[in-house]
C-alpha cells in the first residue's frame, strides 16, 4: 500500500475525491510538491472515470505527464514534473511554487491570455464544467436550504432559469480554461506570465468563466477584473458583452451553490437556520454572496 515518505509536510486542503493528499518536500536540493492521486475502485462514483467530466481522476497527471501548460500564454505550469504510475493510483511530483503575491489585476490579464491557448485535440479535456456541477446540485434536491433563507425568491428565479443561462454559456465562444482559478492556485509569476498549480479541472468552456471563478475570491471587483481579463484576451476570441456573460453566469451559480452546500451541512443541527448564518464555515460563503449582489440582481432581472 502506498504512503507517504517520513518527513513530508502535509499541505493544507490537499484531500478530495481522488486526491489522497499533497506534500511539500526537498529532493536533493529541490523543494518540490508531490500530489497522490487514488484510482477509482468499483464503487467510486462513474464520473470519477468519465475523461470529460471536471472530477475525472487522472487528469491532473495527464497534464504533468506530457508537460501541456509548461509553455502555455498567460497561464503555465511549474516547469519540472514527474509522474509515476502503480496499480494504487499516480503520484505526480513538481517543483514548489512560490507565492509571488499576484495581484488580481495581473492574474486576470494572464487568465484572458491564456483563452487563446492551444491545449490540441485531447479527449480528457473537461466540459461542461459548470452544467456538470448543476446537475450535481439537482442530484441533491437543488437549493432546498436556500429556500429556507430571505434570498429564497432570489434563488427560486435563478434556480428556474439555470437550463436558459447554461444554454446561453453553450453559445459563447469555447476557450481553455483552468477550470479552478482561485487565487491559491494562480501563486507564481514568471515574466508576463502567472505560474499557476493544480491543473485537475483543465479543459474548454466558456469564455469568461475562469474569470467568474476567479472573482468570487478575488479582492478586486468585477469590471476592473473584466477590463484586465480583456486586455489579455486576444483580438477577436469574444466581445466584451460574451466575456461578462461568462463570467457573471460562473460566478452567480458558484457562488449560490457553495452558499447551498455550506448551509445544508449545519442545517441540521440545533437551532434555527439564521442564527448559523455566522458560522466559521458558513460566514465565508454568505459574504461572497453578499458581494456578487450586483451580478445576481443583473442575472434575475434578465
Amino acid at each position: 500500500m502506498w504512503q507517504p515518505e517520513p518527513g513530508w509536510h502535509a499541505l493544507p486542503g490537499g484531500t478530495g475525491t481522488s486526491t489522497v493528499g499533497v506534500w511539500r518536500t526537498v529532493l536533493g536540493d529541490q523543494p518540490v510538491v508531490i500530489k497522490r492521486l487514488a484510482a477509482p475502485g468499483v464503487h467510486d462514483p462513474a464520473e470519477l472515470s468519465n475523461p470529460r467530466h471536471f472530477a475525472y481522476w487522472r487528469r491532473a497527471a495527464d497534464v504533468a505527464d506530457i508537460g501541456l501548460t509548461c509553455r502555455t500564454p498567460g497561464l503555465r505550469s511549474p516547469a519540472h514534473a514527474a509522474v509515476e504510475e502503480d496499480v494504487e493510483g499516480i503520484t505526480i511530483t513538481e517543483e514548489w511554487v512560490e507565492d509571488a503575491a499576484v495581484s488580481g489585476l495581473f492574474a486576470a490579464v494572464g487568465l484572458g491570455r491564456f483563452a487563446a491557448a492551444d491545449l490540441g485535440e485531447r479527449s480528457w479535456l473537461a466540459r461542461n464544467q459548470l452544467r456538470d456541477r448543476m446537475l450535481r446540485v439537482e442530484h441533491r434536491g437543488g437549493w432546498r436550504t436556500l429556500a429556507r433563507t430571505t434570498i429564497a425568491d432570489v434563488a427560486d428565479r435563478l434556480w428556474q432559469r439555470r437550463e436558459t443561462l447554461l444554454g446561453m454559456l453553450d453559445e459563447l465562444p469555447q476557450v481553455p480554461q483552468h477550470g479552478d482559478a482561485v487565487p491559491a492556485n494562480l501563486l507564481g509569476r514568471r515574466g508576463d506570465d502567472v505560474v499557476a498549480v493544480d491543473w485537475g479541472t483543465l479543459g474548454i468552456g466558456p469564455v469568461g468563466a475562469d474569470l467568474g471563478y476567479y472573482l468570487l475570491s478575488a479582492r478586486e471587483e468585477f469590471e476592473p477584473l473584466l477590463d484586465a481579463y480583456l486586455l489579455g484576451l486576444p483580438d477577436g476570441v469574444a466581445t466584451r458583452d460574451q466575456a461578462a456573460l461568462g463570467a457573471r453566469v460562473t460566478a452567480v451559480y458558484t457562488v449560490l451553490n457553495r452558499a447551498e452546500w455550506a448551509l445544508a451541512r449545519v442545517a441540521g443541527g440545533e437551532g434555527a437556520l439564521a442564527g448559523k448564518y455566522r458560522h466559521p464555515a458558513v460566514a465565508p460563503h454568505l459574504r461572497a454572496l453578499q458581494r456578487q449582489s450586483g451580478l445576481i440582481e443583473e442575472l434575475v432581472a434578465g
